[in-house]
């Protein structure tokens, strides 16, 4: 648990929040700003148009992420009658904040990979440990709301492509979605571990080995 590292290492528990922080607010603000840009000025009108983390963090959920490891941010609100493509909109909404966390997890890494070329610097050094954790958290919330489970981003991707037909299965998510994100977080850890463990294998290889 993060909370351990308080009084372990409590350097390496701060910069570990303000990673948390920062991804949380890159990622909910992508969101705010896809739907503007899509024409729906909701999230804008609620004051989530911004970078600012007092805006997009959820203290109850920032508390229990740091506790038991999971907790969550602010959802911004949108309304999908105002987006400019009503079919797709939604999923370009959703996908605005994982795609927003791929991306600055790659401009950390390349940063990393010229602190390594050019300085001395040891892999302990909370400026090396910053940016490791911010690829990690970045890594871990974009693979994490990619999952296909309301109410993650993955599900409104689903929800757009899945064929009409199968409208007892967008039913079905939204009736037990919760419960099966509860199941997959406390059983299914190992299995996102693996995935995890994988990207991010790839990340070090491609941007900074």
């Amino acid at each position: 648990m993060l909370i351990s590292l308080l009084f372990t290492q409590p350097e390496v528990f701060f910069v570990w929040v303000l990673c948390v922080i920062i991804a949380i607010s890159v990622h909910e603000f992508s969101h705010a700003m896809a739907g503007y840009l899509e024409g729906d000025d909701t999230a804008k009108l609620s004051g989530r148009l911004t970078f600012n983390p007092l805006a997009h963090i959820d203290w109850v959920g920032l508390i229990l992420l740091i506790v038991v490891g999971f907790g969550w941010g602010k959802p911004v609100p949108f309304n999908p009658y105002n987006l400019k493509h009503k079919r797709f909109g939604p999923a370009i909404v959703a996908l605005a904040g994982p795609c927003s966390n791929f991306i600055l997890l790659v401009l950390v890494g390349l940063v990393l990979k010229l602190v390594i070329l050019f300085s001395n610097l040891s892999p302990d050094n909370l400026l090396i440990t910053f940016l490791v954790s911010l690829i990690q958290i970045n890594l871990i919330l974009m693979l994490f709301n990619l999952l296909p489970i309301p109410p993650l981003d993955g599900s409104k991707v689903l929800y757009t492509f899945l064929p009409y037909k199968y409208r007892n299965v967008i039913i079905f998510l939204e009736t037990y979605g919760t419960w099966i994100l509860l199941i997959f977080i406390f059983f299914g850890s190992s299995i996102f571990s693996w995935i995890f463990d994988f990207f991010y294998s790839l990340v070090l290889k491609i941007l900074v080995l």
